[in-house]
């Protein structure tokens, strides 16, 4: 069925909309199934609902039974999710999918997605995230709560239409008591956007490092724009390109930034090392170059018979990271100490890098062992170069 709607009770954005819910036989999206999908879409003036009941082919656990209603008797001979799949990714295709917790209800229908073969990258916006940055005050943000504090009214609760429906009462509620700039200023910031910035997208992020790391981020025309440094690089990066801008100099970065590259270090001294060798080689513009005062050394006695490494384990792979430098110089990576010694081979000139100098000096002061280098490989072996 389809309504109309007074056109400024979406003026928040100006883009199709999906109210999702789901409802599932738990909570793990390897292991359980999703019950009944309902969507509230709102399209080019008009408000239409759409629900289905789907065969989980599993059963129904008692308490779940309990709190949806939702009976194995009920699922039984419904269509299954393999069968609604095609006219439902037609749907919510090219639609903001809004849901509450949503990355409940978007982790299992992505997991249903691609267990017959669609991939379902939605740009998606979470009602909980979006009711705790419009309401910092208030404690709870669960539906119940919005129902109460927003005199929502629920027609049949944990059941997925009617749940839908009740985030699209508060989406309508939102307007009335919201004014319109702060309110698109929010949204924009808690969209979770498969297609954040010219190649970018959602899923590249996900490939970015875990653990520790150097990234940076170019604009138009390849122009450098940032290096930087994290203890967690997929994390970092998402937050810069999705996350929050508390400055209007993180949201100027954030709007330039057309591609991204990384480097996985395996711990912090690697990523020191190559922070300050890409800021030197790109000369990115938000970076503030380094200091260099009359009394910083143009070089310095090295203290070490040869190049040396340092051996980094990655916390979360294991994967053992090997950092030659030698005289001052960082050389690069590489994933064993042999194909380290590589690098130490290839690199006849050392020119003295302050930037090294500096954080091997300070990290050396710590107590940093290191390791000398003893022999080198054929050529031929993988190595990662530093710049």
């Amino acid at each position: 069925m389809s309504e109309s709607f007074l056109p400024n009770t979406v003026g928040a954005i100006d883009a199709p909309i999906a109210f999702v819910d789901l409802e599932t036989t738990g909570g793990s999206v390897g292991e359980h199934r999703i019950t009944e999908i309902g969507v509230v879409e709102v399209v080019n003036g008009e408000v239409s609902r759409w629900s289905t009941l789907v065969d989980p082919q599993q059963p129904i656990p008692p308490f779940i039974q309990q709190l949806t209603g939702i009976t194995d008797r009920m699922v039984r001979g419904q269509p299954t999710f393999e069968q609604v799949a095609p006219a439902l990714f037609e749907r919510l295709g090219g639609k903001l999918f809004v849901a509450h917790n949503a990355s409940f209800d978007r982790g299992f229908l992505g997991a249903e997605f691609e267990r017959i073969g669609f991939q379902f990258r939605p740009d998606v916006l979470c009602t909980v995230r979006l009711s705790r940055a419009l309401f910092p005050a208030e404690k709870r943000h669960g539906l119940d709560a919005l129902v109460e504090r927003h005199a929502l009214v629920p027609q049949d609760r944990h059941r997925a239409l009617a749940d839908a429906d009740l985030l699209w009462q508060f989406w309508q509620r939102l307007h009335a008591i919201v004014p319109l700039d702060t309110l698109r200023a929010q949204i924009d910031r808690m969209t979770r956007r498969h297609r954040i910035a010219g190649d970018i997208t959602d899923d590249l992020l996900d490939t970015a490092p875990a653990g520790h790391g150097v990234y940076a981020f170019y604009g138009e025309g390849d122009a450098a724009l940032y290096v930087g440094r994290s203890v967690r690089v997929r994390q970092r990066v998402r937050a810069h390109l999705s996350g929050d801008r508390r400055s209007a100099r993180e949201l100027r970065l954030a709007q330039q930034v057309r591609r991204v590259e990384w480097r996985e270090t395996g711990g912090e001294v690697g990523a020191f090392l190559l922070e300050a060798q890409w800021i030197a080689a790109l000369r990115p513009t938000f970076n503030r170059q380094p200091r260099v005062s009359r009394s910083d050394p143009t070089s310095a006695p090295w203290p070490f018979d040869g190049a040396v490494l340092v051996e980094e384990i990655d916390g979360a792979t294991a994967a053992r990271h090997f950092h030659a430098i030698d005289g001052w110089c960082y050389l690069g990576q590489a994933g064993t100490a042999a194909e380290a010694a590589v690098l130490a081979d290839r690199h006849a000139e050392r020119p003295f890098e302050l930037s090294t100098y500096r954080i091997l000096r300070t990290h050396l002061a710590r107590g940093l062992q290191v390791q000398p280098v003893m022999r080198a490989v054929p050529e031929g072996a993988a190595i990662t170069t530093a710049a």
